[in-house]
C-alpha cells in the first residue's frame, strides 16, 4: 500500500493559503484605490461650479 506524501500536501495547502492571500490583498487595494479616486461625476460638477 502507497504512503500519503504530507510533504505534497502540505506544499500544495500553503500554496493555496499564499494564493487566497494574494487575491484578498489585491481586493483591498483595488478597493482602496477606487475610495482615494473621485468619481468622474463628481469632477465635471466641480468643474462646472468654479
Amino acid at each position: 500500500m502507497a504512503k500519503p506524501n504530507f510533504q505534497f500536501q502540505k506544499r500544495q495547502k500553503e500554496l493555496e493559503r499564499k494564493k487566497k492571500n494574494d487575491e484578498k490583498l489585491q481586493r483591498k487595494l483595488a478597493k482602496k484605490d477606487l475610495a482615494s479616486e473621485p468619481a468622474p461625476d463628481q469632477l465635471s460638477q466641480e468643474d462646472v461650479i468654479e
